[in-house]
């Protein structure tokens, strides 16, 4: 069983920064990729990005690339999202999720984090 517990959502202003972190529990983290997506009110949950599981490869969605940067730290069981030059088109529930298997079939996942943007 693993536990994903996401933190550092808020409200920021267009143009600003934040931090998310996704803490897992378990002590095989660096054997899982892990991802985080993000769902809008009223929109389907989307792919956002995807590390490996030393961290060497990083995967993200072309809405997001070069705005933002998926990192881990496996010693303390934590991804990262750091998001950078933020949109109001990025409000939206932030989720981190553990791919087990890496077969890009996500077997857990956190109770998420809201982000929002004002304009």
């Amino acid at each position: 069983q693993v536990q994903l517990v996401e933190s550092g959502g808020g409200l920021v202003q267009a143009g600003g920064s934040l931090r998310l972190s996704c803490a897992a529990s378990g002590r095989t983290f660096s054997s899982y990729y892990m991802a985080w997506f993000r769902q809008a009110a009223g929109r389907e949950r989307e792919f956002v990005g995807r590390i490996s599981r030393r961290g060497g490869e990083t995967y993200y969605a072309a809405s997001v690339k070069g705005r933002f940067t998926i990192s881990r730290d496996n010693a303390k069981n934590t991804v990262y999202l750091q998001m950078n030059s933020l949109k109001p088109e990025d409000t939206a529930v932030y989720y981190c999720a553990a791919d087990l298997l890496e077969d890009y079939t996500y077997d857990y996942w956190g109770q998420g984090t809201q982000v929002t943007v004002s304009s």
